[in-house]
């Protein structure tokens, strides 16, 4: 077993990103079909390091101290940039995609609940091959995996978890061009939602950012890690506990509109959309080049089927129901490729899902408004209650 350090670990997750953009942009389909620059990078490098553990026996371990710290910066960076304007100006089009996805969470975990019980499986797998893993992430998975081990004696319960999580990570980010290109054709001509732009939606272009800028936004993001980890511990084991991500996302939501209302500070979009996409892209790197990929092949085939038909669900609910409910337009094109991500995913993957669509076509303000939000904010949230119910049905 070789480690990497953080140094080296951070050079890999660099290079994983010019491999990935380098090869977006010269072979036609991946580009085509939006497919992420990190996804296409990472999936590449999972493999190369499957077959070198496979071949040569050498397996690679890397260093993940920055993976959290990288992630937490992004959810900063869509605090930082929420104003409660533009919370109101998502209005009805963002009550809309949360009810969207709550129905989606109930049919995500009765998808997954029936293929177990029709393939022979504990119905608690069908759970973690749900909502628990595919719209929860890893982190969700990795809780419940070991509640239902210690609670319900579910053996290898968070191996499988983990394993149905790096499924849906890789598929959310595969599916969400394809599912953009082929609404394409259904897209409506009309006046879009007119609303304020998000500077995640065009990470490409010129910023004129200067070092006391920079400093100062260095600064926010600190205060947002620093004060949104100590509320995450002071909320542990209590009725209120919220995980990490969330607190550091509601600090930057607070800290910008307090700021803001008492005339001392002006956020600067542009330099925290410079930080958060960075931070996004090198995580979404160190998070698919560190896929165990020989877990997905000791994950037995009854699993693999259900997660092929959870991605095949998600897929059609993208198309058929999240495009067409969110108005049939541009917007809801986009806005469907952005569920892909973090209904199979995570949040940073619907961003880069989302980006890879807007960078073919044209930019979609309300997307990049209230995906972030919906998928930070409100899923969390919705699926911890639909999963209590569907815990508590089943035993």
């Amino acid at each position: 077993m070789i480690t990497f350090d953080g140094y080296e670990t951070l050079v890999a997750a660099s290079m994983v990103l010019v491999v990935g953009g380098l090869l977006v942009s010269r072979i036609e389909w991946l580009k085509y079909y939006s497919i992420p620059e990190p996804v296409v990078g990472g999936v590449i490098a999972a493999l190369g390091l499957f077959l070198l553990q496979r071949t040569a026996g050498v397996g690679i371990q890397f260093d993940k101290a920055l993976s959290t710290p990288l992630m937490l910066c992004f959810f900063a960076s869509i605090g930082l940039n929420a104003e409660i304007a533009s919370l109101k100006q998502g209005g009805k089009p963002l009550a809309r995609l949360v009810l969207i996805v709550v129905a989606f969470l109930i049919v995500q975990n009765i998808v997954g609940v029936a293929m177990a019980k029709m393939l022979g499986l504990d119905p608690l797998i069908g759970l973690i091959a749900g909502s628990i893993t595919l719209t929860g992430g890893h982190g969700t998975g990795a809780a419940w995996g070991a509640l239902f081990s210690e609670k319900y004696g579910l053996t290898s319960a968070t191996e499988l978890a983990m394993a149905c999580a790096t499924f849906g990570l890789v598929s959310g980010g595969l599916i969400g061009g394809p599912v953009a290109r082929f609404v394409s054709r259904k897209v409506r001509q009309g006046r879009e939602v007119d609303v304020m732009e998000s500077t995640f939606e065009d990470p490409m272009r010129v910023r004129e950012i200067n070092v006391p800028a920079m400093i100062e936004t260095l600064a926010l993001f600190s205060i947002c890690l620093l004060v949104g980890t100590r509320i995450s511990t002071a909320l542990h084991g209590s009725a209120l506990e919220l995980p990490t991500f969330l607190c550091v996302l509601f600090v930057g939501v607070v800290l910008r509109n307090v700021l803001a209302w008492l005339g001392w500070y002006q956020v600067f979009d542009r330099c925290v959309s410079v930080l958060g996409n960075v931070a996004l892209a090198l995580f979404l790197a160190m998070a698919m080049m560190a896929i165990q990929l020989g877990q997905m092949a000791s994950v037995a085939v009854p699993l693999l089927v259900i997660l092929g038909v959870q991605t095949v669900v998600m897929a059609a609910w993208a198309i058929w129901v999240t495009f067409r409910a969110m108005g049939g337009n541009h917007d809801a094109m986009v806005v469907a490729a952005g569920h892909c991500g973090f209904g199979m995913g995570a949040t940073p993957t619907a961003i880069a899902n989302m980006q890879s669509v807007t960078d073919n076509t044209k930019p979609s303000h309300l997307a990049f408004l209230i995906v972030p939000m919906v998928g930070a904010f409100f899923v969390d949230i919705a699926n911890a209650i639909v999963l209590k119910g569907f815990v508590a049905f089943l035993r």
